[in-house]
């Protein structure tokens, strides 16, 4: 039988190794969520809180062997990984209380008139959910993170796929939220992980999978994204694959470039440059010898990179060669460590003219390398971000004059080639909460419109059904009228809030 293996990047020593779950195991945890998905529907919103409370809780509790093992499989250090799992508890619990909350069952009721039935629209959890989580977060992204946490709070069960660089972690992560499910009375096979490559394919063709969330590199997405669309029945795919994000600096923004310069590095380099809001591409006005700040603001950094796997350290030499093929010219290169899986931090530039559909140079580079580019005036600086692909988030820096003339139509184009606009502040951290959206337009996703992070990525995993002239007991608890949930309602165009008044 094949195995999973993870390794050390701090020198490359095998970590972990697990069985691959063979075919017929992944076709059993399949059809036992399917089985379950019907018990999760029927559960309250204030039920499926508690479960993810006593997750979070049991993460808290085994939180300093969850961050050792981390840090043997990603290198990510411990007190990065120490605040990225406090966040994770903090996403379940906030995805629990969106649930509970309950207006994303959109509950909405026409009473009957003399010309029209009687009817009322809920939105009804899909089933089963197949996620496949990141690398560069192994607990926010992970196997318990922003997915799988939305999904359960949605009412879907979850068979989520180890990924191969953490799968130590992604084991151990499964029991724990196994053995929390079981205990605070979630029904069985609420959770359940598989493990390879093949079981993850597998996984999506099942015929019970319902929908398929990721988040990953644009070459695992889209193969995943082949299968979904070759099924016989074809399912919604949400995957989050991230391209460059662009940073445009104004005129005004300019004044004080070397902070700009400062603050940018800082961004492109966290993590190592692995995080899919990395700013990979920086527009500043002619006459600021951009490129050259931007270099001496990297060497005073001095960053060390060292990247999750052999392949995305292999990834990033690969890349900066192709981006000098395409143009860019290297204007400074800090070297990686010598021991493990490092990479060199890069500043490139290239004229605005080589900006067009197409090239290389406006293709992710998964690590801390950034380009910059200089523009002459606003037709330039329009034709350049015309060339670019959607993208996950657009910055634009301003000199912090609200009469900043090329804010307001710099913000108005990005907003229609990003998911997230930011002024002022550097796009790496995406907070979870009730207004933020983490997705954007094709290729940075397969949806702009879902979001894999806050109180909206419940909507992917749940759709609307209207019941016409249907009686009220044979109705979703939703949509009853005596409201045993407690939620929000919409009656007759009126959205009515238990115990408010309104």
């Amino acid at each position: 039988m094949s195995v999973t293996t993870s390794f050390r990047p701090y020198d490359g020593r095998p970590v972990t190794s697990v069985s691959d779950t063979a075919p017929e195991v992944v076709q059993g945890a399949v059809d036992d969520a399917v089985q379950a998905a019907a018990l999760l529907a029927a559960t309250s919103p204030g039920q499926r809180r508690a479960w993810l409370r006593a997750v979070a809780d049991n993460l808290e509790t085994h939180a300093d062997a969850l961050v050792a093992l981390a840090d043997e499989e990603t290198a990510l250090g411990t007190p990065r990984l120490t605040a990225e799992l406090d966040r994770t508890a903090a996403q379940l619990r906030f995805y629990g209380e969106v649930a509970a909350e309950g207006s994303y069952l959109g509950v909405t009721i026409d009473g009957s008139t003399a010309t029209t039935p009687r009817l009322v629209r809920v939105n009804r959890p899909v089933g089963p959910v197949a996620v496949f989580g990141a690398s560069n977060f192994p607990f926010a992204f992970g196997v318990l993170g922003h997915d799988t946490a939305s999904a359960l709070a949605a009412g879907c069960p979850v068979v989520a796929k180890a990924h191969p660089a953490h799968v130590g972690l992604s084991v151990r992560l499964a029991d724990l939220a196994t053995e929390s499910l079981l205990s605070a009375g979630a029904p069985e096979a609420t959770f359940a992980l598989v493990v390879g490559q093949q079981a993850g394919t597998q996984l999506v063709a099942a015929e019970g999978t319902a929908v398929v969330a990721f988040t990953g590199s644009q070459a695992g997405g889209m193969a995943l994204w082949r299968i979904v669309n070759e099924r016989d029945r074809v399912i919604p795919m949400y995957a989050e694959m991230g391209t460059v994000n662009p940073v445009v600096v104004t005129p005004a923004g300019a004044w004080n470039f070397e902070e700009v310069a400062r603050g940018f590095v800082g961004s492109f380099t966290l993590g190592s440059g692995q995080y899919c809001t990395k700013p990979g591409l920086m527009l500043v006005p002619r006459g600021h010898d951009a490129a050259s700040v931007v270099a001496a603001a990297l060497l005073e950094a001095v960053p060390r990179p060292r990247m999750l796997t052999e392949a995305i350290a292999g990834s990033v030499r690969t890349t900066l060669a192709e981006l000098e093929e395409a143009g860019a010219t290297n204007v400074v290169t800090v070297p990686g460590g010598r021991d493990g899986w490092s990479a060199p931090a890069a500043v490139l530039s290239a004229p605005v003219a080589a900006l067009l559909p197409g090239s290389q140079l406006l293709e992710e580079c998964f690590g801390a390398v950034a380009l910059v580019v200089e523009y002459a005036d606003e037709e330039e600086l329009r034709s350049a971000l015309d060339a670019l692909h959607g993208s996950l988030v657009g910055t634009v820096v301003t000199g912090g004059d609200k009469d900043d003339p090329d804010a307001r139509w710099l913000v108005e184009l990005l907003s229609n080639q990003v998911g997230r606009v930011t002024v002022g502040d550097w796009p790496t951290g995406v907070a979870c909460s009730w207004a933020q959206h983490h997705g954007g337009p094709w290729p940075a996703t397969t949806d702009a419109g879902a979001t894999s992070v806050g109180a909206a990525a419940l909507d992917r995993f749940v759709r609307p059904v209207t019941y016409q002239s249907v009686q009220d007991a044979w109705l979703p608890p939703p949509g009853r009228a005596d409201n045993p949930w407690h939620l929000p309602r919409r009656i007759d165009g009126r959205l009515v809030i238990p115990g408010s008044g309104t």
